[in-house]
């Protein structure tokens, strides 16, 4: 993530704009209110806006994404432990559900995991769309998110097939230069 590289306000407004509805919409799901859903929010992009420079990806597929949820599940149990709501261990159907987040077999990880993935890189080529003309999107789009073959997609755009690749090559560069780390290798934009 590139938040040591930006000012911190331009940096906030990316991490908030990147990762608040995502962060927002598995809040909802934890016996919050509307406003706690907020507090919960800021605190836990305060946490990975303080402590990103210690962040450590070392190449691991997932790491970041582990690492925001893992904040995300202390921040809530946070919230809770202030507001005099504690869980119980074993027994609190909220804490079970915290516990299954965690476990990083679990469906609810899974299912975290994918909508992470899927949301980042959906965000992602929204930010990096305007900068290309339609012809080399339409290229990179058919070859790299359709799975046409970089001939079958010449031929439909009009293009020849060193162009389509070198199209796609574009916006993968430019893909890769905005992730920062945030899309891992498993992605099928790597």
């Amino acid at each position: 993530m590139q938040l040591q590289s930006t000012d911190a306000e331009t940096a906030w407004e990316r991490l908030l704009a990147l990762y608040g509805p995502l962060l927002r919409r598995w809040l909802h799901r934890y016996d919050l209110q509307s406003s706690d859903v907020e507090d919960v929010l800021q605190d836990v992009l305060l946490v990975v806006s303080r402590d990103i420079p210690a962040f450590d990806h070392n190449g691991r597929t997932g790491a970041f994404r582990l690492w925001l949820k893992s904040v995300m599940v202390n921040r809530i149990r946070d919230h809770w432990r202030k507001r005099n709501r504690p869980a119980e261990p074993g027994r609190s159907d909220r804490e079970s559900q915290l516990a299954e987040l965690e476990d990083p077999h679990s469906q609810l990880t899974h299912l975290w995991n994918r909508e992470h993935d899927r949301y980042v890189l959906d965000q992602l080529l929204k930010m990096v769309r305007p900068h290309f003309q339609p012809s080399t999107w339409e290229a990179f789009r058919l070859v790299s998110i359709e799975g046409y073959g970089a001939e079958d997609a010449a031929a439909v755009l009009g293009m020849t097939t060193n162009a389509v690749f070198i199209a796609r090559s574009r916006v993968l560069s430019r893909l890769r230069q905005e992730a920062g780390g945030l899309i891992e290798s498993s992605s099928a934009f790597s």
